[in-house]
């Protein structure tokens, strides 16, 4: 004789989150690809008020300097104390980036601007050096007891 049995099953009483969990990956997904975008200047690294020193060991940091009049001066090269227009600075920045990659060395870049330099003067060399692939760019200042006022 068969008995058949029928399986009792009891009514699911639970809320499936499976599909709740995919719409919350899926808004992570698209705000992580959004903000990015959503970011718009000059990316650099803002020394802190208690700012160190770079160590004597490492490389020599190349360093953009902007005087008061907005002209630019690049440490690296023949004559540092020559003023260079936007497009050599580009290209010597760029130049030296790829030696200093190519010997696994990591390129410290600084911008040195005058007290009277204009902002965007020092934004400007900045977005050259931006431009020129440099992807951290830190600023020379000066201890607050040695600034003359």
């Amino acid at each position: 004789m068969n008995v058949s049995r029928r399986s009792h099953r009891r009514p699911m009483s639970e809320i499936n989150v499976v599909p709740y969990i995919d719409v919350m990956l899926v808004l992570l997904i698209i705000f992580m690809v959004t903000t990015p975008l959503l970011t718009q200047g000059v990316k650099i690294n803002l020394p802190q008020a208690s700012a160190q020193s770079i160590p004597p060991d490492k490389q020599q940091p190349i360093i953009v300097s902007v005087n008061a009049q907005g002209e630019y001066f690049l440490n690296i090269g023949a004559n540092p104390t020559q003023p260079i227009d936007s497009i050599s600075l580009t290209n010597r920045v760029s130049t030296q980036i790829k030696v200093e990659e190519q010997q696994n060395q990591t390129p410290i870049v600084l911008v040195k601007g005058d007290t009277k330099a204009s902002y965007g003067n020092v934004v400007q060399a900045m977005v050259l050096l931006q431009q020129a692939g440099v992807s951290n760019v830190g600023l020379i200042t000066q201890p607050p007891d040695q600034t003359s006022k």
